[in-house]
């Protein structure tokens, strides 16, 4: 019999049993995920196909998506709402609390840093254009790696782990939930889902069996955009990186994941491959800088949000893992490209060359060009036209279900927490929430 069984280890479950297991000793605590121990994930997915031997060890087991880039951005500006859920000033020191227990672990040997630049923001605001601060810890993989499996190491001998585990079944009776699994049957008084996007379709099934509704689903889809290194100097001159919002009556866009001197590379989430940023200190740094601009869009439900997906990405993917491209001279001129190597900017990721208008929504490319026009405003410089423009990327969000201000459902001792809880979508705020609820639950 356990206290409390955290089903998912990704940063929030991590942040989660970790609080817990440090301020309440007594507590019997079990983790249960589907994937493996941090050490055992292996996966060097980068341009090729996925070989994992079921779930890919990229995105499952052990600090989940934490181990990535481990970048933890410490804002209520985005990523989440849980500043609207819990309070604005709780979230910021419980983010604080985040990053000093992944400095006393060695967060520290990276700078911290910040977007912050109030001259920015007023100039930016004349042309449309409102300008998101955060403080980051950009911790890289290497980094992230080493600091969760210490934190693992430290955990392992206060609580059970039980990987590689399917959970087909949860039940509730007589005050007391059991959890079916792979590895046998096991009771807790109290769970915790935490199983982030990476099991949005488990958590729709237990959700709909115990008789719990989810809510609408956002979808974020958006060109990946890979400009000349020097081509954002003007506003570059103080910070790293900066997140822009361009916002008008038929949708709003945001950039995502600026990575100065970075690479593009193959993203593989939901059997779909997408292109995605990677930071300077990953690979060799490039010659170039890249983000992507993505656009919101709500759904009834999540299944019309993934349908929706597939039908764009997997469109363009045509079984093969395709990603296609083409320069912003040639998508304003209304041609395809025929090539992309040749000119100026030179790609870092392998792709084909030809006509985006033909294979992504209007929506977005209409969102691009509005962008990169107010963004040329900022800037006071054309944007080169032989940028490079990627379809398309996606972030998904879990439905939306109803938790009350200490993230219980409706079923009295079950609780929904990280990405899964619909209020999170970054590090940050999933380990926030994690450290946050450890204090309500006991």
């Amino acid at each position: 019999m356990y206290d409390v069984t955290i089903i998912g280890a990704g940063v929030s479950g991590v942040f989660l049993a970790y609080t817990l297991a440090k301020e309440h000793p007594d507590l019997n605590i079990h983790v249960i995920d589907k994937g493996k121990p941090l050490a055992e994930r292996t996966c060097g997915l980068q341009q090729e196909a996925c070989t994992c031997e079921g779930p890919c060890d990229r995105y499952i087991g052990f600090a989940g998506l934490g181990k990535s880039e481990g970048k933890f951005n410490y804002t209520n500006d985005f990523g989440g709402q849980l500043g609207r859920k819990i309070g604005e000033k709780e979230t910021l020191a419980l983010m604080e609390e985040v990053d000093d227990l992944l400095c006393s672990y060695g967060g520290y040997l990276v700078e911290k840093y910040s977007t912050e630049n109030e001259k920015l923001s007023k100039k930016a605001a004349e042309h449309s254009l409102r300008v998101f601060s955060t403080e980051v810890r950009h911790l890289g993989i290497r980094l992230a790696r080493r600091i969760f499996q210490s934190m693992y190491e430290d955990m392992y001998e206060q609580m059970t782990f039980t990987f590689k585990a399917d959970v087909t079944r949860v039940t509730k009776e007589e005050g007391l939930f059991s959890i079916d699994t792979s590895h046998g049957r096991f009771q807790s008084r109290k769970v915790v889902f935490a199983t982030g996007m990476s099991g949005s379709d488990w958590l729709k099934s237990m959700l709909a069996e115990l008789g719990l509704k989810a809510g609408e689903t956002r979808l974020d889809l958006g060109v990946r955009v890979e400009m000349r290194g020097n081509q954002l100097d003007a506003i570059l001159q103080e910070t790293f990186e900066t997140k822009l919002h361009y916002i008008t009556d038929r949708f709003s866009a945001t950039t995502y994941c600026m990575n100065p001197h970075g690479r593009i590379i193959r993203k593989y989430q939901h059997g779909l491959v997408m292109p995605d940023g990677q930071n300077q200190n990953e690979e060799e740094p490039s010659q170039n800088l890249n983000f992507t601009l993505f656009v919101p869009r709500y759904f009834k439900n999540q299944t019309e949000a993934m349908a929706e997906a597939h039908h764009v990405i997997g469109g363009i993917n045509q079984g093969t893992g395709r990603i296609v491209a083409q320069k912003l001279g040639d998508l304003v001129e209304g041609k395809p490209s025929d090539h992309l190597s040749e000119g100026v900017i030179h790609p870092s990721l392998e792709a084909e060359a030809g006509d985006l208008r033909k294979e992504v929504p209007s929506l977005y490319i209409e969102a691009l060009i509005e962008f990169f026009e107010a963004l040329e405003g900022l800037l006071g410089e054309e944007i080169d036209r032989d940028t490079i423009l990627y379809g398309v990327d996606s972030k998904f969000y879990e439905a939306k279900i109803f938790t009350d201000e200490h993230f219980e459902t409706e079923l009295s001792g079950l609780y929904l927490i990280g990405d899964c809880s619909g209020e999170t979508h970054s590090l940050s705020q999933a380990a926030a929430s994690g450290i946050y609820l450890a204090r309500m639950i006991a």
